[in-house]
């Protein structure tokens, strides 16, 4: 026969408290209320004294031995005693629950219902109140762990069914006013406590999503960081080496003097950029980020890079202006790398151009500007990296490092040829 859904709802909290309802697990207990076990007796099976445990054995304890006491005190003074097991039945069933409440909180109080039914005769006969003192602090320690561990339907249920208890144990109006009135108390009490060890729960788990999605995001930078650095060190050296390896050949004729130095140019140029690589996987793998392992490359290394572009066969005309001494060590770095993928790409579109490469200090900025004329391209790649419909790394990572320190750039085709301006700020923490 199924119930109405009204009546239902209406009893799905006693349904919960008395039957069906679960507890949650225990909350995570500060350490402050553990007692470190010293060392020569390391020999027991606990590390620690749990004081909350302790202090469950003491109030159980003074609420069965008081009890007792008051009981037998009281059963000795009627001329119709009581058996005597009724009696230590009494005692424990105002105070065992306490020993439960910890583990166990629903069951706890369950048993303790039912105790106060079944032994509100007996206590009301020996010490004319249907509850005794004792068992009242045991009984609201019981309803105070339910309403820290249960869900809120179940702390009503078992606010219900506690009043319901009272009703039937006492007819003393007064006493089920002053029991609904610390009922109630005790209750929200523990539901407040509940509510806001769930919200600390709840805002801890969102600071470690919230960690764990920073450090995902680190992640990425880093991975990005790495593919800018090894692409820029790979690309462009790489470039060199396959058009000299190229070239080599050609000028040799078949003189094997000449082709022996063309090996040894390529060998150095291979060694040069090993050792580059191993600079940049040193300045990667530092763990602060900051202190480098080995020096990264400036603009003080300008020279060099422009004689390699020679060498691969391109005309390089460079112009400096300005003090380009003493600049930031991220601004001269990535100065270097934003002419070394310049030139790099000039190697791979447009072999053998006249580039022209302009670098200049403007007050507090950066200018650099690098344009080939590309009079001829090469046959395996007919468009520049960075014309429209075209997505080259370089030209990705380029724009990463200027936006990086929140400078400007610029890039694509200027009549026949090529061109990338860019706009450092000078920046002394950059």
């Amino acid at each position: 026969m199924n119930l109405p859904a009204g009546l239902v709802r209406l009893t799905r909290p006693l349904t919960l408290a008395v039957l069906s309802g679960r507890a949650d697990p225990p909350f995570p207990r500060s350490r402050r209320l553990g007692i470190p076990i010293p060392r020569f007796l390391g020999l027991l099976p606990f590390r620690t004294v749990d004081l909350v445990v302790l202090a469950n054995l003491l109030i159980f304890w003074l609420a069965y031995s008081g009890g007792l006491s008051s009981l037998l005190s009281g059963n000795d003074s009627l001329s119709i005693p009581y058996p005597e097991w009724q009696i230590y039945y009494a005692a424990a069933a105002c105070s065992l629950p306490l020993l439960l409440r910890e583990h166990w909180p629903l069951a706890a109080w369950r048993i303790s219902a039912a105790g106060m039914l079944t032994t509100a005769p007996i206590m009301d006969a020996l010490t004319g109140h249907p509850v005794s003192i004792a068992g009242i602090v045991a009984y609201l320690l019981v309803v105070y762990s339910v309403a820290v561990r249960c869900g809120r339907e179940t702390t009503l249920g078992a606010w219900i069914a506690s009043m319901l208890c009272m009703a039937l144990s006492t007819t003393s109006r007064d006493d089920l006013v002053i029991a609904a009135v610390l009922l109630s108390v005790t209750a929200l009490f523990g539901y407040n406590v509940r509510a806001r060890r769930l919200a600390a729960k709840r805002l801890a788990e969102e600071e470690q999503r919230s960690e764990r999605a920073l450090a995902a995001q680190a992640t990425l930078e880093e991975r990005a960081r790495i593919a800018r650095e090894l692409h820029d060190v790979v690309a462009h050296h790489m470039s060199v080496i396959a058009i000299q390896a190229e070239a080599v050949p050609l000028q040799a004729a078949g003189d094997a003097g000449r082709l022996e130095e063309g090996l040894r140019e390529i060998r150095a140029l291979s060694l040069a950029a090993m050792t580059e690589m191993r600079r940049v996987v040193g300045v990667l793998r530092d763990g602060d980020g900051r202190a480098d392992t080995a020096p990264q490359p400036g603009l003080g290394r300008l020279e060099e890079l422009v004689g390699t572009a020679r060498s691969a066969g391109l005309t390089v005309t460079l112009k400096l202006g300005g003090d380009l001494m003493g600049l930031p060590a991220a601004v001269s770095l990535s100065a270097y790398r934003i002419a070394q993928e310049s030139l790099s790409n000039a190697m791979r579109h447009a072999p053998g151009s006249a580039v022209s490469m302009r670098i200049s200090r403007s007050g507090a900025e950066l200018h650099i500007h690098v344009e080939n004329d590309a009079r001829r391209r090469s046959p395996a790649a007919p468009e520049h990296a960075g014309e429209p419909g075209h997505t080259g790394h370089g030209l990705i990572g380029m724009r990463e490092r200027v936006s990086m320190l929140g400078g400007k750039l610029w890039t694509g085709p200027v009549g026949t040829g090529f061109a990338v301006t860019a706009i450092l700020p000078i920046v002394e923490n950059a």
